[in-house]
Order: C-alpha cells, then structure tokens, then sequence
C-alpha cells in the first residue's frame, strides 16, 4: 500500500484533532509539541463472475461455506456477477516526538458489508503495544499476493486482528492475547452452533521473523486454554499450534513462498480450516471430557514480475482430522464438517500509474467434507484499486 506522509508540526491540541476527538479536545489537558501525522488508504472496487455456484460475501471473496457439495453440486446455478467497495480502507497513524506511535484504522466490511469496521487500534512506545492489530501469530512472509480478501487456505496464523499486549526486541515478539476458542456442539439438533465456551486465560503467543538477502523466515507457536462450562458439566483443555513461513528471492524478478502449520485444539488458528475460516478446537464426548481436534495446512505460491506489473500463482490447503469425533459422536454430528479446505489462484496485477493498482485473477475453491461430499467453484475477479 502507497502511503503519502503528511508531515505537519502542530501543537498536541491538533492531534486531538486527527484522531477524530475535537469534540473532547477542551476537557483534556495537552502538552505541546510536533507530531507526524499520516492519513492513509484506498478506495477499491471488487467485481467477480461466479462461473459456477454463487460463493462470493463481502468485498466479493470466495466462501468456502457457499461451495455446494454432494447432490446439490448437480443442481448449480450457475453464472453470477456481483461487486462492491467495501474493502475501501481509512487510517491514520500519529507519531509524537516522544517515539510514541498511534494507529487506527478501518475499513467498510462490517456486517457482510457497508457498515465501518474497526480494523487496527493501538498505541506503541519502546516496542509495548497495546491494542488491537494483528494476531502475533500471524506472517505475511510466506503469502502469495493475491485479489481474494480472504486469501489461500493454509495461510500462516490467524491472519486476522485480535486485542493484544505484546513485546517487541529485534526479531522476536510475544504476546498475551484475546482468546480465540470454539468447540463443537455434540448436539446439532438442538443447536447448530458451536456451544459457549469459557475463556479463563488469554492466549500465549511468541514469534521470530527476520531477513538476510533474498530470504526471508518466519515462526510462531502459541498455546491457549479451551474450556467450557455449562453449569452441570465442564472441562477443559491445552490446545497449541505452530507454523513456519518463508519467502525466496530467487532472482530480481523471481520469488517462491509459502507455509506450513499445524495445529492440535486451536484451529481458530489454523486458517480457513472450518466452514470458512477456523474449525472447532475441541468436542465434548458423551461423558462430558473435552477432546482436542487436529489439523494441518500449507500454502505454496510464485511471483514473476512482467511488464507493467507481475504474474502471481499460489496454492492452499488446510485438513482436519475429524475421525475421532465421529466415533464419538457419529456421521450425524460430524458428517458436514468440512475435513478438507483448498484453492488455487493466478492473477495479474498492474499499475498503470502510481498509486492505482489493477488485476484480474482466476479462483478454484474445493471442499471436501467428513461425510464424503465433495465439491468445487470456480470464478473470476477484477479488482481496480486507488490509494492515497
């Protein structure tokens, strides 16, 4: 993303300004002093034919969840032109002289789209943040660019945003975050959901990324509690993950990425490993014990820069080990859970002038699910996007 700095010097009032607090700028007292303050985003449209079945939400990504398997992939409708701007993004970023840095940031996804969402909101000094961006589990190292919002399954980490307290120092990072839990309903007939869960502690995460010439390494681990409570029965468990990502420059114009994870009761972690993002960590047997669930994903990916812009190819897949679950639980409970997630994408992106970005990509989508039914999508997405 192309940010412009707009560097001002103004008094600390003017800064109440640019974080939106005018209004209270009066009932706060405020040193002076010069601050950077940097207004950034992108107005983007999305615009996909859907070749077979409708699977597009907002900002017109692909769901693995709107995939329609077994005897509903013979009855398709197929054909279907959506788009829309709901990925346009706004932040801004104010840093005081003291080193102390400040980010917000949204965009227009909220609620399957149109409403503002709150992105990024934190504050940093001396490598303490506080705040919400990022999951600390999370790399971008090993990511092939593509138009998807929602991206390769398989990604490294989260790849979403949580509230957090982490540490920075050089290359390594840990963290205390908002924890990230789901376990499976033993009941779908009573209630199709995941049941509630309890968090009693935040999730642990530490992370190492670093770079030297053409490579570039990432790794993380975290571990967190999965519990639940229902008054008359409860228990819990440890679930932990791992992943590894790594980016190589192979020549100037050349590059070859990817990741791979593993995950064992957190695959809220384990990206777009259930419907369409994470699984359930966990099931409760008959007998009330909670049970982990595992998974494993990798993603592989290549860049080639042509012309005005690049060639980029990438593939991802994430599976789930479900079979336990359905010994415990039978195919009823269990069947329509998705054990395997994967997509390939391959686009072209230029930019036909500075600060515009434009592509055009082709998706597949397949889903495989613990009952036997498979399924698969294929459709093509524009995208044109400005940034300021």
């Amino acid at each position: 993303m192309n940010r412009n700095k707009i560097t001002i010097a103004v008094q600390a009032t003017t800064a109440a300004m640019v974080l939106g607090l005018a209004s209270q700028a009066s009932a706060i007292e405020l040193n002076p002093g010069s601050i950077d303050a940097e207004l950034y985003g992108y107005a983007r449209m999305n615009a996909v034919y859907d070749i077979d079945e409708d699977i597009g939400i907002s900002t017109q990504a692909g769901s693995f969840d709107k995939v329609n398997t077994g005897a509903a992939e013979d009855d398709e409708i197929t054909g279907h032109f959506d788009a829309d701007a709901v990925q346009s993004r706004l932040g801004v970023k104010v840093t005081s002289e003291q080193g102390v840095k400040v980010v917000v940031e949204g965009d227009f996804r909220g609620n399957g789209g149109g409403d503002l969402r709150l992105r990024h909101a934190y504050g940093e000094y001396n490598g303490v943040l506080l705040g919400q961006t990022w999951s600390n589990f999370n790399s971008f190292v090993g990511n092939t660019s593509v138009l998807d919002f929602d991206a390769l399954a398989g990604n490294a980490g989260l790849q979403g945003r949580v509230t957090q307290a982490r540490y920075t120092t050089g290359p390594l990072s840990v963290s205390l975050e908002d924890n990230n839990t789901s376990i499976l309903d033993p009941d779908p007939a009573v209630d199709d959901d995941e049941i509630a869960t309890k968090n009693s502690l935040p999730t642990l995460t530490a992370r190492f990324e670093n770079s030297s010439g053409p490579l570039s390494l990432s790794a993380a681990a975290l571990l967190h509690q999965v519990e639940y409570d229902v008054g008359v029965a409860d228990d819990q468990a440890i679930g932990y993950a791992v992943f590894g990502a790594a980016k190589f420059a192979v020549t100037d114009t050349v590059s070859l990425q990817g990741a791979i994870a593993y995950s064992d009761g957190a695959n809220a972690y384990l990206y777009r490993s259930g419907d369409n993002f994470g699984a359930a960590d966990a099931y409760v047997k008959g007998n009330g014990d909670l049970e982990t669930i595992s998974g494993y994903g990798a993603t592989l990916g290549i860049g080639v820069d042509v012309g005005p812009g690049s060639v980029n190819a990438g593939y991802g897949w994430v599976t789930n080990d479900w079979d336990d679950a359905e010994d415990d639980l039978g195919t009823a409970v269990v069947g329509e859970e998705h054990e395997t997630n994967s997509n390939a994408m391959v686009n072209y992106m230029w930019s036909p002038v500075k600060n515009v970005t434009m592509g055009v990509e082709y998706a597949y989508f397949m889903v495989d699910k613990q009952n036997g039914d498979d399924g698969d999508a294929s459709r093509i997405m524009f995208a044109g996007q400005y940034n300021f």
